[in-house]
């Protein structure tokens, strides 16, 4: 394609450059001064030209080049200059596309003028040291003021022409401020508490010149603001629009930025928010997220749409084009239990282009609080999800959760009393970095009651956390066990063993009895779940008993005779059958139905049983079958002596479902 002609005085203009050569199209873009040419991009197929041109000179330009198209990409105020490439580009018979600049809402409490002599008119009879952000080129209406020289503070490019030009009219030393804009809120704010600025006089520049910042930063600071209005512009197209139009005449497939910013804004407060997820709002031109989410950012002054469900968001980004910008809101933390885990591939899969903001995790916030380290912490989140909290706090010395809302402390102190640990600590930070936090620690007794509200997140520490023992073979003097049979320590470890179990995996103990089986497979198991079916009311007691005394709450009781009990729970991944009451064959049978590659281990003592099963082995759809036979004794002491006395001889088989 022909080149594309470029007046490129704006980030605008210097962004459309760096979009055309990326896509294979040269750009020729021209500036106002060798400073300007410097912030223009580098590469194959760009020429950079600096120097202010007039109405012939920018006719010859365009005449003597093979240009496809202009770009009048000036400032909004440079009116004589827009008129100007217009005019040329007629004459040459060049289509001349004008870039209006996004304009943003202006504060309502601001003065508006035509010009930068009303808004000195204005100034002259209020006090106050003024900070003058209208650029170098009308300085001089300020030397109206009798008292310029130390009461007005002019910020201006670090340009040699306009330190000179200001330097000439009087402004020096701490009067003079050279910098290169747009600046960021923080830097305006930081600006005008520095020199005690009352009053700010500014132009309507925009978004991309940073006008929003400015106004953010007076209203901080206390400071009157003053703007001088932009001239209104009839005709002319957005950023967007022209990129289109220019591919459409290179024959080049026009793409939609399907662009979205997932940003989190922390523990809540505006003071901790970081500045990039700050910028990222004001720049989007919508924010999603759950209500609270948009009601704690509408300062930010943009549309919003409250929605928490990925289906919701997905569903809104999809049918809201119109929105090149939007933003997703989320607090805390992305990484840490946050909706965007959901989100993010949901929109990667419909086409979107996700960028991806960080925020302070209430964890890291409170651990600071707290002077506590989190790096060896356990880290979870009991808010609106079904996690074993108690297996946490027995396995850690520390462990970090968010809490599900009102009452969900209460319910914590009660599980934590219920399974044995009213000895750790508990400490609690409600509504983190607000004017309302509250930090406080107490014994799950002494925080019964405490009624935390609904932004809330614990730390419990457990000095004997940890210290337990990970391989499964409890004493079988440890569990309490009355005149109900139980599964001996040996055979126990063996047929554990067997089972190969995975810590999400879901367990039947069929003829669980004192529970010996049941208690080690949830310790093993204890991101899952293990179910203990028996039907005998002594042993369902005691099965009771030892699921508080092991402190096991993913071990859930079912009292009643299998298959029959089986019939409502949820799928096995594996199961272990340690009496059957004579409905073996139909309690293998109805697991293999549940769960055809489930995996099966049998303890069986009669001889009667031994046979049974080997017959069901060679009829069902089992493979990697396997028996042992274990005969084990014991030492007693009788007398001065140490006598072996031998147990029953129990026969361990186990196989998996073919998966038919």
């Amino acid at each position: 394609m022909r080149r594309v002609l470029i007046f490129a005085g704006t980030t605008e203009g210097r962004l459309l450059a760096e979009e055309l050569l990326a896509a294979d199209i040269p750009v020729t873009a021209c500036v106002a001064t060798e400073y300007g040419e410097t912030l223009l991009p580098e590469g194959e197929g760009m020429v950079r030209l600096a120097g202010r041109l007039d109405e012939g000179q920018m006719e010859s330009l365009m005449a003597g080049g093979d240009f496809a198209c202009v770009v009048d990409a000036t400032h909004p105020y440079a009116a004589a200059v827009s008129e100007n490439i217009k005019k040329a580009a007629e004459n040459t018979g060049l289509s001349c596309l004008r870039l209006l600049r996004e304009e943003e809402e202006s504060e309502e409490t601001a003065v508006f003028v035509d010009s930068v002599g009303e808004a000195v008119a204005y100034l002259g009879d209020r006090e106050g040291n003024i900070l003058a952000s209208t650029g170098s080129k009308e300085l001089s209406e300020y030397t109206a003021l009798p008292d310029y020289k130390t009461r007005v503070f002019a910020r201006v490019l670090s340009t040699e022409e306009s330190v000179r030009l200001a330097g000439n009219l009087g402004f020096a030393g701490r009067n003079l401020i050279c910098m290169q804009g747009p600046f960021s809120e923080e830097i305006n704010y930081a600006t005008m508490k520095e020199y005690g600025i009352s009053w700010l006089v500014t132009k309507a520049s925009g978004k991309a010149g940073g006008y929003g910042e400015k106004l953010r930063a007076a209203k901080r600071a206390g400071a009157g603001v003053v703007v001088v209005g932009r001239p209104k512009e009839t005709g002319g197209f957005s950023f967007s629009q022209v990129k289109r139009q220019i591919l459409k005449m290179a024959g080049k497939k026009w793409k939609e930025n399907r662009r979205v910013c997932f940003a989190s804004i922390g523990t809540g407060a505006f003071s901790q928010m970081t500045e990039e997820a700050k910028q990222a709002f004001r720049a989007c031109d919508v924010i999603i997220g759950a209500g609270r989410m948009t009601k704690a950012l509408k300062d930010f002054g943009k549309p919003s749409f409250s929605a928490y469900k990925e289906t919701e968001i997905a569903g809104f980004l999809e049918t809201h084009e119109e929105y090149q910008k939007p933003l997703v809101a989320f607090s805390g933390d992305l990484g840490f239990y946050s909706g965007a885990k959901k989100l993010l591939p949901l929109l990667s899969d419909k086409g979107f282009d996700v960028v991806c903001i960080p925020g302070i995790s209430s964890f890291a916030y409170l651990a600071a609080r707290t002077k506590k380290a989190w790096d060896e912490a356990k880290l979870m989140s009991v808010h609106g999800r079904a996690e074993n909290i108690v297996r946490a706090v027995r396995e850690n010395r520390r462990v970090f959760t968010l809490l599900g809302g009102a009452g969900s402390l209460e319910k914590l102190c009660e599980c934590l009393l219920f399974y044995g640990f009213s000895d750790v600590e508990v400490t609690v930070g409600e509504t983190l970095s607000y004017e309302e936090e509250k930090i406080y620690s107490g014994t799950p007794k002494e925080l019964l009651r405490a009624n935390s509200g609904a932004l809330a997140v614990a730390v419990i520490e457990n000095p004997k956390g940890g210290t337990q023992i990970v391989t499964h073979g409890i004493s079988d003097d440890e569990f309490i066990r009355g005149q109900v049979p139980m599964t001996k320590y040996e055979v126990r470890a063996v047929s554990l063993s067997r089972l190969e179990l995975k810590r999400d995996s879901v367990v039947y103990d069929i003829g669980a009895g004192t529970g010996s089986v049941s208690v080690e497979a949830a310790l093993k198991a204890s991101d899952g779940k293990v179910y203990a079916i028996e039907k005998k009311e002594e042993a369902v007691k005691l099965l009771e008993e030892n699921k508080r005394k092991f402190a096991v709450p993913n071990l859930e009781v079912v009292a009643g005779c299998a298959p029959e009990a089986l019939a409502g729970l949820p799928v096995p991944t594996h199961a272990f059958i340690g009496g059957s009451a004579g409905n073996l064959r139909e309690i293998v049978a109805c697991l293999l139905k549940k769960n055809p590659n489930v995996r099966v281990v049998v303890n069986a003592i009669a001889l009667e049983t031994v046979a049974e099963t080997c017959a069901l082995l060679k009829t069902l759809p089992v493979k990697d079958t396997e028996v042992s036979q274990i005969a084990a004794s014991r030492g007693k002491q009788v007398g001065s002596y140490e006598m072996m006395m031998g147990m029953n001889p129990v026969y361990i088989f186990s196989f998996t479902g073919r998966g038919e």
